[in-house]
């Protein structure tokens, strides 16, 4: 087979683009994976193969390898390469081990690095990727057809490279590079696989980031933009729960907007509930009085903003109409909480609505503060009932 071979100090290893076929004919899997009513059983490791016992004996113990999370991410990412189209659905190179030692034959010509490298008897070993391997097998068992077309990246750790392979094993699964969750929700919008409902709730977090008359704008950390002013609360927990109140008015919205799921009219319809949203906290700001944005209280930190923004979904559904007289009509419907201010002192806070962690407190902050309110919530969708909507303005 056609490779690279790259030096680095030390250490040679070689590149190489596999077809998705013959990769899977020459990998074993040490973890089992599961797909679509099959499952894809692990071999066991060799005897004499320390490295392939190395790492059985660590998948084993560690939770990121257990059935259901396994399960999951493999399912995410089959689900991925059936969605993926323009960008490449592998576009990483996967690690692999063999304890033979390769041979490698130069190509004339001057070209000392690119050559022919022996392909291992025996099966490779995946140090990194077997998630990835296990996805693509599943997915090329529903569609053969597309084996031809797929080639996956990969590096090559020979037996020159035991300790190399070992230790790089235990550097990746031990210390995970993770995207950070806010950035994240900034990607939702140009991942083209990424669902309707989210990018919808993006742009509603982008309005309030960014438009002058929100009173979150640039109070949002999303780790980017005007980090001189003080923060209220990261951009993934706004996202959450505008993404929860989006995804329980969304059966309405599709019926409503058919189109917002595969064109850019979802602009329209998260000008709406950007709209909708900043009367609310607008409304708030001001029953709120010099509670809003003091440091000595917990107004506008995250548990209770968190709060708010659920009872703005509550508020929505019963009484977002007519829009003109909106503002006005939600600070009337507010003002109780103005009499409740000294119990959000921050002083006691916890004291004073006491929780096992967060989701509980702002869930009993939700049930406080729409109490107060007089505004009833919405149907729980985890019963099985109905779930209410924001009603529509006319059309988009």
């Amino acid at each position: 087979m056609l490779a690279t071979q790259i030096r680095q100090k030390e250490g040679k290893f070689y590149f190489v683009s596999y077809p998705a076929e013959d990769l899977l004919a020459r990998v074993r899997f040490i973890s089992r994976f599961y797909g679509d009513g099959e499952q894809l059983a692990p071999e066991a490791a060799p005897a004499g193969d320390d490295i392939a016992r190395f790492i059985e004996r660590i998948e084993k113990t560690d939770k990121a390898f257990q059935r259901q999370l396994s399960r999951a991410k493999v399912r995410a990412l089959k689900n991925f390469y059936e969605t993926a189209e323009k960008q490449p659905p592998i576009p990483g190179t996967v690690l692999l081990f063999t304890n033979e030692t390769l041979s490698f034959r130069a190509m004339s010509g001057g070209f000392e690095t690119v050559g022919h490298l022996q392909d291992p008897a025996d099966k490779y070993l995946i140090i990194d990727g077997q998630h990835r391997l296990a996805a693509l097998y599943f997915y090329l068992k529903d569609r053969p057809e597309e084996a031809a077309v797929i080639n996956v990246p990969c590096m090559v750790f020979d037996g020159g490279t035991e300790d190399f392979a070992t230790e790089m094993f235990v550097i990746i699964n031990s210390t995970p590079t993770r995207i950070n969750k806010s950035h994240l929700v900034d990607l939702y919008e140009k991942v083209q696989s990424a669902e309707a409902d989210k990018k919808l709730a993006v742009r509603i977090a982008e309005y309030l980031y960014g438009e002058s008359d929100s009173p979150l704008r640039y109070r949002i950390n999303r780790l980017g933009g005007r980090s001189r002013q003080e923060k209220w609360i990261l951009q993934a927990e706004l996202f959450n729960e505008l993404f929860r109140w989006v995804k329980a008015d969304w059966p309405h919205i599709e019926h409503e907007w058919p189109d917002v799921v595969h064109t850019k009219d979802n602009r329209s319809v998260g000008e709406r509930y950007y709209a909708v949203t900043r009367d609310f906290l607008k409304a708030a700001r001001e029953v709120w009085g010099d509670a809003w944005g003091h440091p000595r209280y917990m107004v506008t930190k995250p548990v209770t903003i968190k709060a708010m923004l659920r009872v703005c979904a509550d508020l929505a559904h019963a009484d977002a109409e007519p829009e003109e007289d909106r503002l006005r009509r939600w600070r009337e419907r507010l003002a109780p909480w103005a009499e409740r201010s000294r119990d959000f002192r921050a002083e006691g806070f916890y004291e004073r609505f006491p929780a096992k962690g967060q989701v509980e407190r702002t869930g009993h902050l939700h049930r406080e503060l729409a109490r107060l309110a007089g505004i009833a919530p919405r149907a729980n969708t985890a019963k099985g009932q109905r779930v209410g909507r924001m009603p529509s303005g006319g059309t988009e």
